[in-house]
């Protein structure tokens, strides 16, 4: 089966795609992530695959909330989420404004890190969400004890807001908009 990929970025790293993650075909794939160590703040160390293909299923009939497979030259290699954050995930414990769209991501467990992937990642899945005109300001709520997302997060141009109180965690509210995305991004070395 040929899969059309959308390509969103390249960099040093690769050259970055996304596509609708497809809750059946996906879900292997998927649970080896999410049941990894070092997606523990994804709360879903224990799933089955059929938890995560129900959990994908929940996510593609929402008419707010999307999932897509990363792929970095044509290999899958990180998970993102975008939301609408006055309906999913944020609803009562922050004002959205016009424009506020929601993201998650999760970058696949690999024996190879590559010194700067986590960032190139966020860094398309910023530039993918940013594309949208009727994008004001991208919306993340990482646990706050989850410190290393929150550097990656802070490098690409993410202002912590404040801290919330979500029902499974307490989440550090940040915002990163056009303005403070690119200088973050056109002054790092890609290599």
């Amino acid at each position: 089966m040929t899969v059309q990929l959308d390509t969103v970025f390249r960099d040093g790293n690769g050259e970055f795609a996304l596509r609708a993650v497809d809750p059946e075909l996906d879900a292997d794939i998927l649970r080896s992530w999410v049941t990894h160590p070092k997606a523990t703040f994804w709360m879903m160390t224990n799933s089955s695959v059929e938890d995560v293909a129900a959990e994908h299923r929940r996510i593609a009939a929402d008419p707010h909330h999307e999932a897509f497979l990363g792929f970095v030259d044509g290999s899958p290699a990180f998970l993102m989420e975008r939301y609408d954050p006055a309906h999913v995930e944020l609803v009562g414990a922050y004002d959205a404004e016009p424009g506020d769209v929601g993201m998650h991501f999760l970058v696949a467990p690999t024996q190879a890190p590559r010194h700067g992937f986590t960032r190139s990642v966020i860094s398309a899945v910023l530039t993918a969400l940013l594309a949208d005109a009727s994008v004001r300001r991208v919306v993340v709520e990482p646990d706050v004890r989850n410190t290393a997302v929150q550097r990656i997060n802070a490098a690409v141009g993410f202002v912590p807001l404040r801290e919330i109180t979500l029902p499974d965690k307490t989440a550090l509210l940040s915002v990163c908009t056009r303005e403070s995305f690119q200088p973050a991004t056109t002054s790092r070395s890609t290599t």
